[in-house]
């Protein structure tokens, strides 16, 4: 028996996936619910299992796009296991280089440094060579517009290495990409900047930080302070906790904190659901969980999905400023930097104190410059403040220690 494996839908609205990886060859054996292929959405990277054991035929490359419900391989449920685990493997055909064209039209290949006939009288004007020129045309080939471009060399050549690479991008990376342009463009995103003293969160990490992880397995880091700072000020300020619906404001009374992670296939956004029910313990457990899940490529649609508020650290690269922009369609997205020695006056006196530069992005459409500002500046006192405004002036019981 032929069995046909269909693509499955990995989410609501998704229509289409991307062969990222097979993980096997044509003609292995393949048992039941043996991963046999990666599959990139638009949201997250998915593994395929095989839906019954057998012999497995191959009918998607790897790099090519399928809709959800095409038929991606055939498994032949009559063929024996092999011994020993060697794979009978099917009969040998030519391999056919991938072209990025569609099946039906004819491809023409050309050799290095060719180039068409406008592009030669051109060239031969400006008295320039055709096989120092990278044509961008298919296969290499040098178009006019190449040959417009060039200049004739009026230096000495260096030896050096001038060469370049072209890869596919991801659907995963391609649908971020579509995402971003589309936040500059129809949303009124503007930022404002504040700095945050880091000294008294140092202070206490310093001195609990070993008891936390013994008693809870995980460590006291800054995402938990951040967290339940912007849980506090998304209370104060719930217009910032509020997206655009066609022509309605629409409000949340609970908090889904989306954190941007860095993944093996790119920015991962999973949800911390329902923050503000969450400790300190909770809080850190849970970005634990949800950033090895995004490191081993285990992240589901679902723990995407979502998101009232978001918040991202391009601290962790070195980044000492950015913009950071808003993740759709939520309305506002907190940035954290890298925290730095800096001199700033206390009481008149100048000291020096661990600083970050915060940023708050935000949708202008529904949120005012008093809400924005007035968001930030609530961050920025309980984080400078917070075993007053995050502990209830009881450490060890907020920490559960």
């Amino acid at each position: 028996m032929i069995l046909e494996m269909k693509v499955p839908s990995p989410g609501e609205s998704i229509t289409e996936v991307e062969i990222a990886t097979w993980l096997v060859e044509d003609g292995d054996y393949v048992e039941k619910d043996q991963a046999i292929a990666e599959v990139d959405s638009d949201k997250a990277t998915l593994e395929l299992p095989a839906e019954v054991s057998g012999t497995i035929t191959l009918k998607a490359e790897e790099g090519d796009a399928v809709e959800v419900g095409a038929v991606v391989c055939l498994i032949d449920t009559s063929a024996e296991k092999p011994a020993g685990g060697e794979a009978p493997k099917a009969e040998a055909k030519v391999e056919t280089p991938k072209v990025e064209a569609p099946k039906a039209a004819e491809t023409k290949t050309y050799a290095t440094g060719s180039a068409s006939p406008a592009a030669k009288k051109v060239l031969a004007e400006k008295g320039i060579d055709a096989a120092s020129i990278t044509g961008t045309g298919k296969a290499g080939r040098i178009t006019k517009e190449d040959a417009v471009k060039a200049v004739p060399s009026m230096g000495t050549p260096t030896g050096g290495s001038r060469g370049t690479s072209r890869s596919k991008m991801s659907m995963l990376r391609r649908k971020v990409a579509e995402r971003l342009v589309e936040v500059k463009n129809t949303t009124a995103m503007l930022t404002t900047f504040n700095e945050v003293d880091m000294s008294p969160i140092f202070a206490l990490r310093s001195e609990y930080k070993e008891t936390f992880k013994a008693k809870h397995g995980v460590g006291l880091g800054f995402m938990s302070f951040f967290t339940l700072a912007v849980v506090r000020a998304l209370k104060m300020y719930p217009a910032v906790n509020s997206m655009m619906d066609g022509k309605e404001m629409l409000s949340y009374d609970f908090c889904d904190i989306s954190i941007a992670v860095s993944g093996p296939k790119g920015l991962m956004v999973p949800v911390i659901r329902n923050a503000e029910n969450l400790s300190f313990r909770g809080v850190e457990s849970e970005v634990k969980r949800l950033a090895l899940r995004a490191r081993d490529g285990q992240i589901t649609v679902d723990e995407m999905t979502g998101g009232t508020f978001t918040i991202t650290n391009g601290g962790v690269f070195g980044s000492m400023l950015s913009t950071p922009i808003i993740n759709p369609p939520q309305s506002g997205i907190l940035g954290m930097h890298n925290i730095v020695e800096r001199p700033i006056a206390v009481d008149g006196q100048v000291v020096i104190r661990p600083i970050m530069y915060v940023a708050l992005s935000y949708d202008h459409r529904i949120i005012d410059g008093k809400e924005s500002v007035g968001f930030l500046v609530a961050v920025k006192e309980a984080l400078e403040n917070p075993i007053e405004l995050l502990m209830d002036n009881d450490v060890k019981k907020a920490l559960e220690l």
